[in-house]
């Protein structure tokens, strides 16, 4: 987990170096959380990188292992928001959260999950929970993503239900880091 962080921060530098500012986000595990000494070892990753703002990092975790202990995770995520760095809770709507779970868990954004986005036109209850959990999430404060956005239609829908981001392979199929730049430059 940690070699993963220090990659992360390592491009962002890289990026930098060639004039591009890039915010990253990284997938976290609800057991790297809750090692001793997390927060301090984040802090120390972000300290050998002094050129990488720490709201430009946002650690992402799963909704189901976020609720594994509570308590402890969201002090560990508020923690970390004192020193800058930011929390998304991924796929939501996948597990069995409780809304009070996600009223005391402090992350600023919430993604849903792809399987939701995939199944819009096809299932009916799908569209229903994009809205619901759109406006859930807005109602908390929290900037909406939409995962696995494909289509103009999809992409016109969770716009539509409230979503102010996306990410899918409409935007891009994944890429390497070096492919960024020109990506960015010429994105047709």
């Amino acid at each position: 987990g940690e070699w993963v962080i220090e990659s992360a921060l390592t491009q962002m530098e890289i990026w930098q170096a060639a004039g591009l500012a890039l915010p990253i986000s990284v997938n976290v595990g609800a057991r790297q959380l809750q090692q001793a000494g997390f927060v301090e070892r984040l802090r120390a990753l972000l300290g050998a990188h002094p050129k990488v703002r720490p709201s430009d990092l946002e650690l992402e975790v799963l909704e189901t292992s976020a609720l594994q202990d509570l308590v402890q995770i969201s002090s560990v995520i508020a923690a970390c928001g004192e020193i800058g760095v930011s929390f998304a809770l991924d796929d939501f709507g996948t597990g069995y959260s409780s809304l009070a779970y996600l009223k005391r868990l402090p992350v600023t954004r919430l993604k849903i999950d792809q399987s939701f986005v995939q199944n819009l036109g096809v299932k009916e209850d799908a569209a229903a929970i994009v809205e619901c959990v759109a406006r859930l999430g807005r109602a908390l404060g929290l900037v909406v993503t939409a995962e696995g956005v494909e289509t103009t239609a999809q992409h016109r829908f969770v716009r539509a239900a409230g979503c102010q981001q996306i990410q899918g392979y409409m935007l891009s199929k994944p890429i390497l880091p070096a492919e960024i730049s020109e990506l960015l430059r010429n994105p047709g």
